[in-house]
């Protein structure tokens, strides 16, 4: 009797479709894959304090697919203070995420990765950079936040621009 009044499942009511359709992000977990921090001129560094060091900043975002719908997204961020061409510390984050992604389109899919990965992790790889230098005896370096989607505009800009130059010209 009871199959009567309910002779399909909730499931097949919303449809395959309907779910495949929906686009969906979640943040799986966060976590510090590794940290690296040098003080090459030891004491020496953190005593000069009459001048300010050269910070140089390079950044990389990593991706590993784990499964069809969750991914490894990792923010490389390495930052080095030089005083007279001498590096006064050296400190290595790679801070990751696992993020759950399905049914996104394409064109979006990039630019999740890419972008919107990385502004979540930043946050995090700041942290874990003030703190490893407050507890290397230095002051906390006060990074502005990143535009990661103008970076990743930036990038798709300059792959276009080195496709075109690269690509036979037609006669």
């Amino acid at each position: 009797m009871s199959e009567e009044n309910n002779p399909t499942p909730a499931s097949s009511l919303n449809g395959q479709g309907d779910e495949k359709a929906t686009p969906t992000f979640a943040i799986r977990r966060i976590y510090l894959k590794d940290l690296s921090f040098e003080t090459p001129m030891g004491i020496e560094g953190l005593s000069n304090a009459s001048k300010a060091p050269n910070i140089e900043q390079e950044l990389n975002v990593q991706t590993n697919t784990i499964s069809e719908t969750l991914y490894e997204v990792a923010l490389l961020l390495t930052i080095t203070a030089k005083l007279d061409d001498k590096a006064v510390f050296l400190i290595e984050v790679k801070q990751a995420g696992l993020f759950e992604i399905s049914n996104m389109p394409k064109d979006n899919f990039g630019r999740l990765i890419n972008a919107e990965c990385p502004t979540i992790l930043f946050p995090y790889a700041r942290e874990a950079i003030d703190n490893t230098l407050n507890r290397g005896g230095f002051a906390p370096l006060n990074m502005p936040p990143i535009n990661f989607d103008a970076v990743f505009a930036q990038a798709i800009s300059s792959a276009q621009q080195k496709q075109q130059a690269e690509s036979p010209a037609d006669a």
